[in-house]
């Protein structure tokens, strides 16, 4: 029977399409393969730049590395979706935030988010695997420089400039992170000049007054949030209480001050402060007067100066706080009054993440005052300011940015 099949013209075509077919199969089975592989890579591919992107764009003041790894890793699932369960973890080149402090103080112009993944693809025939693994790299570099930053994400009027004011920015702009169609607030009489306006959202009242003058064509809206020029930066430790002197007429030194309220005619002497509660209100006609001066309001501690005070204070130029005046941590939200009368003038980095800012500048024709930088989580401007973007030396090295430029280059 055997050699009857074998003489057979059906047999031996049997055989020879059983050999072919084998072979014909497994290189079908490997296009396929090969194909699925692909489009599971381009998948993959896609879904870390998404990843990454929504990192670089998501950060914002406070957000811990598990927030930041949350955002990267919910994008990356759901660009993933079909093929996730043959995807690793996503992995990242360093830990996060990829020093986002760094790009927000002078230190850089440009920093990188590296995530990485891979996934498996169990092939058609047999136990053959297709492993691929990919990384997606995407740098932020800063934007143009800011005299005045509101950090609040969702704010009305986060920069509210009113009343008969007159703000003129040299070269630098006002930067707005909320998402609001106000962010960015003029009314009344109110005359600007600036670089720019910069917001996450919307601006309202600049449309095209005559008031306001700007560099650009037109305000920058829908932009990415700016980072906060003074995350990385942590108040000294402190322990024991220090004396405030009696009398209208006094001189402190260094220290930390506990639930003091620091009144009258004062003068600092160069250092830091630090305020454990309390509060500066120098009360009618006093006066605060420090060169080279940190100010830290510690513990809900307040500062207000009133229309009818002066107030001239200028930061240190070196060390670690080279370039601020007043620090209030985010945890404090008391609200930081700046409204001195003719002759005050603060130059250096006003901060406060957790609170809004007051500022009445009335200071125009002190050249001193060209070196504010203000910083809250919502910013009102009054009275008349002349701020300049270009005083590195008289900032200690530190710069302000406002709003960031994304790339992917992997």
């Amino acid at each position: 029977m055997f050699r009857r099949f074998w003489k057979s013209d059906s047999g031996n075509f049997g055989v020879i399409t059983a050999i072919v077919t084998l072979p014909l199969l497994a290189g079908v089975a490997g296009v396929v393969d090969y194909t699925t592989a692909r489009n599971k890579t381009g998948q993959l591919q896609n879904s870390l730049d998404n990843a990454a992107l929504a990192i670089a764009t998501g950060y914002y003041y406070g957000m811990s590395d598990d927030e930041l790894r949350q955002i990267g890793q919910d994008i990356f699932e759901a660009n993933m979706d079909g093929i996730s369960s043959g995807a690793k973890a996503v992995e990242y080149a360093d830990e996060l935030p990829v020093d986002l402090s760094a790009l927000a103080s002078a230190s850089g112009d440009e920093i990188f988010i590296t995530t990485k993944s891979g996934i498996v693809h169990q092939g058609i025939i047999g136990s053959l695997d297709w492993p691929v693994d990919r990384r997606s790299v995407v740098r932020i570099k800063k934007g143009p420089p800011a005299c005045v930053l509101a950090l609040d994400a969702h704010a009305d009027s986060s920069v509210k400039i009113q009343g008969a004011t007159d703000i003129s920015l040299q070269g630098c702009v006002i930067a707005a992170n909320s998402n609001s169609a106000t962010a960015v607030d003029r009314g009344g009489s109110a005359n600007l000049s600036a670089q720019c306006i910069n917001t996450v959202g919307k601006t309202s009242g600049l449309g095209s007054s005559s008031n306001v003058k700007l560099d650009c064509p037109a305000p920058m809206e829908n932009q990415y949030p700016s980072f906060d020029p003074l995350v990385g930066v942590l108040p000294p430790s402190y322990t024991g209480c220090q004396n405030v002197p009696g009398g209208k007429t006094k001189t402190l030194s260094p220290g930390t001050f506990c639930d003091k309220t620091i009144s009258g005619d004062v003068t600092l002497e160069p250092g830091n402060y630090i305020l454990r509660g309390g509060r500066i209100n120098l009360g009618g006609n006093g006066s605060l007067k420090g060169t080279g001066v940190t100010i830290f309001l510690m513990e809900d501690a307040e500062f207000s100066v009133n229309g009818n005070e002066v107030v001239q204070l200028t930061p240190p130029l070196s060390g670690p706080y080279a370039g601020i005046t007043i620090y209030q941590p985010n945890s404090n939200t008391n609200t930081i009054t700046i409204n001195g009368t003719s002759g005050s003038f603060v130059s250096g980095f006003v901060y406060a993440p957790g609170a809004h800012v007051f500022y009445a500048g009335n200071s125009a024709t002190s050249t001193e005052s060209a070196c504010l930088r203000l910083v809250g989580k919502t910013i009102e401007m009054n009275g008349n300011s002349d701020l300049k973007s270009d005083c590195t030396a008289e900032l200690g090295g530190r710069s302000m940015f406002a709003s960031r430029y994304m790339s992917i280059v992997r």
